[in-house]
């Protein structure tokens, strides 16, 4: 306390200091000078005048008639201007009973005074501007924003006060309730969201009629980034906001009861080990593919279980045109649709040539596809209904080829009743190999 109060000390006797320094002093002097101009004119006034006591007092005037006379002039030509920028608008109406469109969310306010006043102000502003809705009934409506002055010497304007708002009975619907799941790519690659339980199936809609209408979906946002350190198991969210949308997707302003819901999270990891398919794409020049030799025989892939399901193996596509001699190459396994994650990144393929031998194979059936329904197709001769097939590569991979792996079909996409004369394609399962039919096209006659 004493460290204080001998501060507080120290600091009058510097005002003291200044104050007679730069006011006292300089007056003072200016009188002596006067007094020695009229010394012949009276000792009382003489006495008056070399007084220190009166000498502080008339210091203590003229000083005060400067100040006053300074503040006046800034009064009449030291104006200012400074803007409040986003005030917030506050309606006051019934808000379970209507619903009012029109509305700012904030304005700006434009203060004029002098700038101490503009000043103090800005350091106590009212913080709402308010318009007072209550007693008006559903329609269109002129009406005009307020803000409470908190210093009566500045003037207060407010940008476009005058507003025109419309007016809307509050209506309700009940909602089916579905979920979204947001950031799903932050999610650990290996593992899959199985399924999402929301603590309830509806929601409440409020909003004006028309607004209602808009609404084709509200969805439940179930935010990956939410779930702390996500593991297989099941986990619970809370406070997932609710969100209403349009038919395209876009956000619709109504008011959803309740705003939040709970969700549990099944995460799983589901997993299928499956074999690399490496195929040739092209011929090399002159020679045969004889073996494509992959550094992996196998891998585990990750995804959702149905696209899982749906891959039987992981092909790996090789360039081999116009190659000469044996090479290795470096791939990059790329994830097939639904797989988020594949336990070998890059693998290699040593590939060997040799030389090329053909190899002629009979009595290979001909079989049909994408024949509409309600039709049966024939051929028009017995000859029509098998092919021979010749098979081009190594001699080593030919002598080992299973024929039953040797497909021959024609493709009646499109076709109706009548004859029709259409391609012969073949393919085989040895993608070392090349197949082509000895017949190019057959004859065949569909009917009802």
């Amino acid at each position: 306390m004493k460290k204080i109060s001998r501060g507080i000390k120290k600091i009058f006797i510097k005002i003291i200091k200044l104050f007679d320094k730069w006011i006292i002093t300089p007056i003072t002097k200016l009188i002596l000078l006067i007094t020695d101009s009229f010394k012949n004119n009276g000792h009382g006034f003489e006495k008056i005048l070399t007084n220190r006591q009166s000498l502080v007092i008339i210091s203590l005037i003229a000083a005060l008639l400067t100040f006053f006379l300074i503040d006046n002039k800034t009064t009449l030509v030291d104006n200012s201007a400074e803007r409040l920028y986003g005030q917030k608008v506050k309606a006051i109406y019934n808000e379970e009973a209507y619903v009012v469109e029109g509305l700012p969310d904030t304005v700006d306010i434009t203060l004029i005074g002098r700038k101490w006043d503009v000043y103090l102000a800005k350091q106590y502003p009212s913080d709402e501007v308010t318009v007072d809705l209550t007693g008006l009934s559903p329609g269109t409506h002129q009406v005009t924003l307020k803000y409470k002055e908190s210093v009566s010497s500045v003037d207060y304007q407010l940008d476009n006060s005058n507003i025109t708002v419309t007016i809307y009975e509050k209506m309700s619907e009940n909602r089916e309730l579905t979920s979204d799941i947001i950031h799903k790519d932050h999610l650990d690659t290996k593992l899959n969201i199985d399924s999402v339980t929301l603590n309830r199936g509806n929601v409440i809609i409020k909003g004006a009629a028309y607004k209602l209408k808009e609404v084709a979906a509200v969805k439940a946002l179930v935010d990956v980034d939410k779930i702390t350190r996500p593991t297989v198991g099941s986990t619970t969210l809370s406070d997932i906001p609710l969100i209403a949308y349009d038919a395209t997707g876009n956000v619709v302003d109504v008011e959803i009861v309740p705003s939040t819901v709970e969700a549990v999270i099944k995460i799983t990891s589901p997993s299928k080990v499956v074999p690399v398919r490496v195929i040739p794409e092209g011929a090399p020049e002159g020679k045969a593919v004889k073996t494509l030799t992959p550094s992996v025989n196998e891998v585990t892939i990750y995804g959702d279980e149905t696209s899982l399901n749906e891959i039987d193996y992981l092909p790996v596509t090789i360039d081999v045109s116009n190659v000469t001699s044996n090479k290795t190459y470096t791939v990059n396994l790329t994830k097939p649709t639904g797989v988020r994650e594949i336990s070998v990144k890059t693998i290699t393929v040593a590939l060997t040539l040799d030389d090329i031998v053909s190899k002629e194979i009979g009595n290979i059936k001909i079989r049909t596809m994408n024949l509409e329904n309600g039709y049966v197709v024939q051929a028009l001769s017995e000859q029509y209904s098998s092919v021979s097939v010749i098979v081009n590569g190594s001699k080593s991979v030919i002598d080992s080829l299973d024929t039953t792996t040797i497909t021959a079909y024609i493709d009646l996409t499109g076709l109706t009743e009548g004859e029709h004369e259409v391609p012969v394609k073949v393919t085989g399962e040895d993608t070392r190999l090349t197949y082509t039919s000895r017949v190019k096209t057959i004859k065949v006659k569909i009917t009802k």
